[in-house]
């Protein structure tokens, strides 16, 4: 069906297919997650990733940033990690003997966090809180970040020992909870083709093989399009419906908060420019429901151990509730 877009989308569009290309490079299939996660991007939320060693999280994030062109960062979290590791530290110096602050890695753009439930509970509040408000303060200095700031971090789902589970407050501050999973038989048929057809450099570092395609000015004009996007109050009624839901059904012992009606919101918006339209559908809303909400709603013991998860929950939810027409 044809429509006339209100906003000139074909900027956002071209950025969004170049990124595709540039990271098809590399990673074969996926394309749910890298939806996904350029949807995060042009929202300005923080992103989660969740699945077992050797799925490509870690590589997925490094060429996704790669695309834009702003500075990276990847710390990895260990349980000795102290929240100045991440942060920075006053250091004095002698020759104006006062304090100078060493900024700590936090203070870059793009900020992929390895293994984030490997370090305790002290230095994960810490960064929870510069992604919250995007600053942090140090001897009554603060210090903001610079624009664009985008934390992605991952976790091992399988391994227990030696991590610290994120408390559903801090869990919260992520717009997505991305599950991504083992790749086909047919797409692992082609990751060791490619593999098998670079040369030993390219092997060894594959981001190099990846182009930047936006600017943080050119990210910044696509993000302020995204936001004239039209929502019609039938799809914010129908957000909230989802959203009310969870805290009344019999399942859930706890539901999502206001911050997933935003996040849903805001997100809709920005996977809606990402195929070509300036207004929100039901489908938009139904697509990215499991990624905001999966993280954000804690089950009952009873229907845990019936074995249900909150992603068949939530499915049972949106059935439940009458789409606007």
């Amino acid at each position: 069906m044809e429509f006339e877009s209100r906003i000139d989308l074909s900027d956002l569009q071209e950025a969004v297919a170049n990124i595709r290309a540039e990271i098809g490079k590399i990673i074969i299939g996926q394309q749910n997650t890298i939806d996904l996660l350029l949807t995060a991007i042009f929202a300005d939320g923080h992103v989660l990733l969740e699945g077992v060693p050797g799925v490509a999280k870690t590589l997925t994030a490094k060429l996704l940033a790669k695309t834009i062109s702003t500075d990276f960062s990847r710390i990895q979290f260990t349980p000795d990690m102290m929240p100045s590791d991440v942060l920075g530290t006053a250091i004095f110096n002698p020759k104006t003997a006062e304090f100078d602050f060493k900024k700590g890695p936090i203070f870059s753009n793009i900020v992929l966090i390895d293994e984030i439930n490997r370090s305790p509970a002290k230095t994960q509040a810490a960064l929870f809180e510069v992604m919250e408000e995007r600053q942090i303060t140090n001897s009554g200095t603060t210090y903001p970040m610079s624009f664009p700031f985008l934390v992605m971090a991952t976790q091992n789902p399988i391994e227990q020992e030696g991590t610290y589970r994120l408390p559903e407050a801090q869990l919260d501050r992520f717009l997505f909870k991305i599950i991504i999973k083992y790749p086909s038989y047919q797409e692992e048929v082609q990751i060791l083709q490619g593999n098998h057809g670079r040369s030993s450099a390219e092997s060894s570092n594959p981001v190099e093989l990846v182009n930047r395609i936006l600017t943080p000015l050119q990210l910044s004009t696509l993000r302020e399009k995204v936001r004239q996007s039209i929502v019609d109050i039938k799809i914010l009624e129908y957000i909230a419906k989802i959203i009310h839901e969870t805290r009344n059904s019999k399942f859930i012992y706890l539901g999502a908060s206001p911050r997933a009606s935003v996040a849903l919101l805001n997100a809709s918006k920005a996977l809606a420019a990402i195929r070509g339209r300036d207004f929100v559908t039901p489908q938009d809303v139904q697509e990215l429901t499991p990624s905001v909400l999966r993280h954000r709603i804690i089950l009952t013991p009873e229907k845990e151990m019936e074995g249900s998860t909150p992603e068949d929950v939530i499915a049972q939810i949106l059935q439940k509730i009458e789409v606007p027409r």
